[in-house]
């Protein structure tokens, strides 16, 4: 079975005393998640994780910490099964525009987290947020 490494960052920033998240609409599977991507040969995991949601989102972010537990799931592609490994970091906003996301997004937005966990299409997506809330408080 084939395996991939990936990383990425569940991203916040703090606007009129409200902490807002960054969350991105898949183009491919039409989903609400966090942005991500495989990790390049020679390229680290939190190396990975800027890269990604700088090309995703439009976002320069900071990293703020690891998030311990990874996110571990199988999915087929092209009727192979793949076995999936994602670190994802909490991030904090530095700059940039949501407007200037790439292809792979069909949408991109800040939300509070009321809104993050009602439009997150994945379970393994939900519970690793709540480790970022945790993480961040």
């Amino acid at each position: 079975m084939k395996t991939e490494h990936s990383a990425g960052g569940i991203v916040f920033k703090t606007q009129g005393g409200k902490t807002l998240w960054l969350i991105a609409k898949h183009s491919g599977y039409h989903k609400w998640a966090f942005p991500k991507g495989l990790i390049d040969p020679g390229e680290d995991a939190q190396t990975t994780a800027i890269r990604e949601v700088r090309e995703e989102t439009g976002i320069t972010a900071n990293i703020i910490t690891l998030i311990q537990e990874k996110e571990s799931y199988f999915y087929t592609f092209n009727g192979e099964k793949i076995s999936k490994t994602v670190q994802y970091y909490v991030m904090e906003y530095v700059s940039g525009n949501i407007a200037d996301h790439d292809w792979e997004m069909e949408d991109v937005k800040w939300a509070d987290e009321h809104e993050v966990k009602s439009l997150l299409g994945f379970e393994a997506a939900k519970k690793t947020f709540d480790r970022a809330l945790a993480l961040k408080k």
